[in-house]
């Protein structure tokens, strides 16, 4: 009791604070959709979190995100002797705090179960109360029922699946019955190749998350510019409609540890959205001028190219920067391809994106 006493004084600190410096991250729009910075994975004292609902909202708006789901555990809720309540409380409690700050909040909750199936969130609840059911198919059909957004959580967390990451049969009966929307790519710092793997051959979409327990400056340290997991997704409007309809149209990327993970469609055009590139040919050379507007790290590495034309063996482009490359020409060559992989950009599992600058 006496940790959670401490978690509310902490929350009447910080909220106040937070409302006065609104963060950034510098993340560029596409030509037909707005960037939205997303967690769909977060805990409050209501389930096993450490803080208070409306310390997810500062720290929401400190960081600069648009929208956070509070997705507190059904049938997990260890602190439920001192903070017993209807499930749909944490959210209540946040969304006054939610609309002052700007920031889109989606009721949401955990469904908690041993594997298979493991965990799965469902967002865009009108009701968490009904997903507590003894079944869990009753429960992922409760919130089937209202409309939710469904997503299996961790897929490759070692406490449920210590050796391998599986596909289990009772995945195949829920996303066949349209009761699985998407996967956690990322969860936290772990990146689970298979789930990526899935999302591309069954059509499901990609999400990457915090699952924040302790006060997020306890999981990252914002001083040596880190950020937390999140969801970007590409939405017609910055609003809760907005969010869910993208979601359902797998228009996601997810941003971890400088790593973006997504499609390719939508990667490249971040990238080329990000990036001012001017080419002037001189002679036997060319000069390549970058000017980065975003708050994203590329790295390159150049691949399979024409020999004669010289250029970069690794490359990094910096949040915010100003890069000039020189590429050489030899062998009476006046131009060619310059070939190279984005490492970061990771459009299948664990291979980042290739892109050519023509000269």
């Amino acid at each position: 009791m006496k940790r959670i006493l401490t978690c509310l004084f902490a929350a009447a600190l910080v909220w106040p604070a937070a409302a006065q410096v609104r963060g950034k991250i510098d993340i560029p729009n596409l030509k037909d959709f707005v960037t939205l910075k997303c967690d769909f994975h977060i805990h409050t004292v209501f389930s096993d979190g450490n803080v208070w609902p409306t310390v997810r909202i500062a720290e929401a708006y400190r960081e600069g995100l648009d929208a956070i789901s509070i997705t507190d555990h059904i049938e997990y809720r260890p602190y439920s002797a001192d903070v017993a309540a209807s499930h749909n409380r944490s959210f209540e409690i946040a969304e006054p705090a939610a609309k002052a700050a700007g920031i889109i909040l989606i009721r949401g909750s955990e469904i908690t179960r041993a594997m298979p199936p493991g965990h799965l969130n469902a967002i865009f609840l009108t009701d968490c109360d009904q997903l507590e059911q003894a079944d869990y198919m009753d429960a992922l059909r409760a919130a089937q029922k209202q409309g939710a957004f469904i997503f299996w959580n961790h897929p490759g967390w070692d406490a449920q699946q210590p050796d391998t990451t599986l596909w289990w049969p009772e995945h195949t009966k829920i996303w066949e019955q349209g009761l699985m929307h998407g996967i956690e790519v990322v969860n936290g710092s772990h990146y689970y190749p298979e789930a990526h793997r899935w999302c591309l051959e069954k059509n499901l979409t990609m999400i990457g998350t915090s699952d924040v327990h302790d006060p997020i400056q306890a999981q990252i340290d914002f001083a040596k510019g880190g950020r937390r997991s999140m969801t970007l997704v590409f939405a017609r409007e910055a609003s809760a409609e907005g969010i869910h309809e993208a979601l359902v149209e797998r228009r996601t990327a997810i941003y971890s540890r400088e790593r973006l993970i997504g499609q390719e469609r939508f990667l490249k055009e971040l990238f080329e959205q990000a990036l001012d590139i001017k080419v002037e040919k001189s002679g036997n050379s060319a000069r390549i001028t970058i000017k980065n507007n975003s708050d994203l790290t590329f790295r390159l590495k150049k691949n399979r190219h024409d020999e004669r034309l010289v250029y970069f063996r690794d490359y990094t482009i910096v949040p915010q920067g100003l890069h000039v490359i020189t590429v050489r020409f030899q062998g009476g060559i006046q131009g060619g391809d310059m070939n190279f992989s984005v490492e970061n950009l990771l459009t299948r599992p664990n291979q980042g994106m290739d892109y050519t600058i023509k000269l």
